[in-house]
């Protein structure tokens, strides 16, 4: 075990660092450098992410271009036909009817909030298993708005479904973990990285497989648990920093 702490490691000193952004959909909100449209951009960039890279940051370059690379300002101050071009907006399954309820939400939320971190704190309770029920219950109130179309559920996962939650950790990577590598962005204090769970993508996956870091057989939010649980033997503060390492393998070393 402890060989293998030393190995992934070294991954991470190799991986976390700033050239590790430019092919990645992280490029997205270091693009902004105000702290809502890091946050906003952050999020669509993560929720899209899925296929292959370079098509889902071209998708987002596109989406923001929509906003006038302002995303912040076009969520307080857009006007109904501000919103025409997101009608021909699509990525895979995410459609025209979900982008304007993401931006519908998303107004709806910063005209009352800063900052997205306070959607994620109702599940908060300090323990560290909580991450269950922060996202469980982020995806109760992303939908709590009279009218949300039920097709666009299926693009915030959740533990309640089982399901592994993929982007919306890698989001939470991007947004709470804090170190002085210059990847990820430490903007949100409110949840702690000891409280992160590994994306679970398909890179990941393999290599922490190949690894014996995860032993059942699907991939599910029980899978992503178990990985995290062996990283924070690893690291207790900052377990999912070795998703750098585990995604550079399996990307770039075909691992």
């Amino acid at each position: 075990m402890h060989n293998l702490k030393d190995f992934l490691d070294e991954k991470v000193e190799q991986y976390n660092r700033p050239s590790f952004i430019t092919l990645d959909p992280i490029s997205i909100p270091h693009r902004f450098s105000k702290k809502e449209d890091i946050e906003i951009s952050g999020f669509f960039a993560a929720i899209l992410a899925w296929g292959q890279r370079k098509t889902i940051i071209n998708k987002c370059i596109e989406l923001f271009e929509m906003m006038d690379n302002a995303p912040h300002d076009f969520l307080l101050n857009h006007r109904d036909d501000d919103l025409k071009p997101f009608l021909n907006f699509k990525h895979r399954t995410f459609n025209d009817v979900d982008t304007l309820y993401f931006i519908h939400f998303l107004s709806w939320f910063y005209k009352k909030h800063n900052s997205l971190e306070e959607a994620f704190l109702f599940g908060q309770t300090w323990e560290v298993d909580a991450m269950e029920s922060i996202l469980t219950k982020f995806q109760e109130y992303f939908f709590s708005l009279p009218d949300y179309p039920h097709r666009t559920r299926k693009h915030i996962a959740t533990p309640e479904r089982k399901a592994a939650c993929k982007r919306i950790n890698m989001y939470l990577r991007w947004m709470v973990r804090d170190d002085d590598k210059g990847v990820d962005f430490g903007l949100w204090k409110k949840i702690s990285p000891s409280q992160l769970i590994c994306p679970c993508d398909l890179h990941v996956d393999r290599v922490g497989r190949k690894l014996g870091l995860i032993t059942r057989k699907q991939t599910d939010w029980l899978t992503a648990l178990e990985l995290t649980k062996k990283l924070r033997e690893f690291d207790a503060y900052d377990p999912v920093k070795y998703d750098f390492a585990l995604f550079g393998l399996g990307v770039e070393e075909k691992f």
